[in-house]
Order: C-alpha cells, then structure tokens, then sequence
C-alpha cells in the first residue's frame, strides 16, 4: 500500500526503522540493574521504601558527616575576631560586637554563678520564715 502513494517520499511511509529488534539479538535486557545514582533524594514520584528513604538521610544527618574544621574555623567558634587577627587584619565591626556581646555573657553567666555558689543551702534568701 504504501508504494502507491504518489506523495512526498516513499521511506517515510515504510516503518522499517519502527519495529523492535527480535528478542533472540544481544544487547541486554532493561530493568535487571539499576543505573547508579538513578534515584534522586527528592523525588516525590521515586517508589523506595520508607526505609531506604530514611537510611539514605542519615548520612546527612550526622554530626560527624560534616568536613574537618581547621584551626582558623575552631578560633572563630569560640572567639569571632580571632579569623582576622590570625591573618593580620583588624575585625569587622560586626564581629567586634559579637565578641563584646560573648564577653558580656560570659560576664553575666559568671556573677549567676559566683551568687548561686555564695547562698546557704535550704534557705530562700530575707524572706525566709516572714508572713508578707
């Protein structure tokens, strides 16, 4: 049928280049392995389990997963100009007012502490046995 038409070009009526491949040639079957890193962390349409879901998670979860600090990181969790002075410069405003507030703090917690440490046991400071 297709070689009576008498328009446009006779291959594209043909669907030699269409049909599937006998089963009997080589070439692998699809769904036995899975393509690595086939499953993407947020696809809503991924059919994993529950399970495999949170197992995956947990790595990036972790505490310990994230990247070594080094020293100038270490110095600048505990005191936020030490970065710029490591290096020569002097701090940002901001973390000048960060290390005054951290100072501040410290200060704070300290004078708690001193007071916590100075009262007797058992008692409730000047109003203890007084009727109001």
């Amino acid at each position: 049928m297709s070689g009576n038409s008498s328009v446009g070009n006779s291959n594209v009526y043909e669907a030699g280049d269409q049909r599937t491949e006998p089963a009997s040639k080589p070439g692998g079957s699809f769904g036995e392995e899975g393509t690595k890193n086939s499953h993407q962390a947020n696809d809503s349409k991924d059919e994993r389990s529950i399970a495999n879901r949170l197992a995956t998670a947990e790595p990036q979860n972790d505490s310990t997963s994230g990247k070594a600090l080094n020293a100038e990181a270490k110095a600048g969790q505990t005191d936020a100009t030490a970065p710029a002075r490591m290096h020569g410069n002097e701090p940002s405003r901001g973390a000048q007012i960060d290390k005054e507030l951290q100072d501040e703090e410290a200060a704070i917690i300290a004078k708690k502490d001193a007071a916590k440490g100075s009262k007797k046991p058992g008692g409730t400071g000047d109003m203890a046995g007084k009727k109001n």
